[in-house]
């Protein structure tokens, strides 16, 4: 991470009702930058909403980032595609952390609040409505850019260029693509299996799913 980390943007958007393959979707994944100071709370930001609250949104899901970073490589693998920021459904667009620096548990200061890392985001069907195309989401998971979750562990205000600050980083030193490399590698990696599951801030979900691939290996 640069020392000079920043909020680029903060999105937000509520649920709307979408025409898909021939049926009606609602979905949250339209996200547009707003101004000034918005409050983070709990479960989401003022003015955001997530639609499917089965698969999105939670405590440790509350707020979606996506490093600014990742745009000039999708603006050259989407030639002509206009990407805004909150293109990708993120909540806060970033600039200086990135996945491959960022462990699950490290927590941030941003304005006035206080954020901590869960998972990396795993794209559903709803990245391809908000692309108008199918094969995003394959592209998504090769492209081994997936952003990450935060959870909110002090509410608070933040607005587009706000620092950044690591307040604290997990001794378990697994990492953002660490996590979205044992979700989608076909070989396990026994090790970092290892690691992950020792991680407190991990997702209980994902401890159990990683904890039951290392017993099917007789770890």
């Amino acid at each position: 991470m640069v020392s000079k980390a920043k909020l680029i943007s903060v999105n937000v958007g509520q649920p709307r009702e979408v025409l898909w393959r021939g049926r009606t979707v609602t979905t949250g994944i339209f996200k547009e930058p707003v101004q000034g100071r918005v409050a983070v709370r709990r479960l989401n930001l003022n003015g955001d909403k997530q639609a499917d609250l089965s698969v999105h949104g939670g405590l440790d899901k509350a707020v979606y980032a996506y490093p600014a970073e990742h745009y000039s490589y999708w603006q050259k693998e989407l030639p002509g595609m206009q990407l805004p920021w909150g293109m990708f459904g993120e909540n806060f667009t970033t600039e200086g952390v990135l996945e491959v620096d960022v462990r699950i548990g490290d927590q941030f200061r941003i304005g006035s609040a206080e954020v901590m890392v869960t998972q990396p985001r795993l794209p559903c069907y709803k990245l391809g409505i908000r692309f108008g195309r199918d094969d995003i989401i394959k592209r998504f998971m090769i492209a081994g850019r997936p952003g990450f979750y935060l959870r909110v562990l002090l509410e608070g205000e933040v607005g587009a260029g706000d620092t950044i600050e690591r307040i604290s980083q997990d001794d378990g030193q697994v990492t953002v693509v660490d996590i979205f490399r044992l979700i989608g590698m076909d070989r396990d990696d026994i090790e970092t299996l290892r690691r992950a599951v020792r991680v407190n801030a991990l997702p209980e979900g994902l401890r159990i799913h990683f904890q039951n691939k290392l017993e099917r290996h007789g770890r």
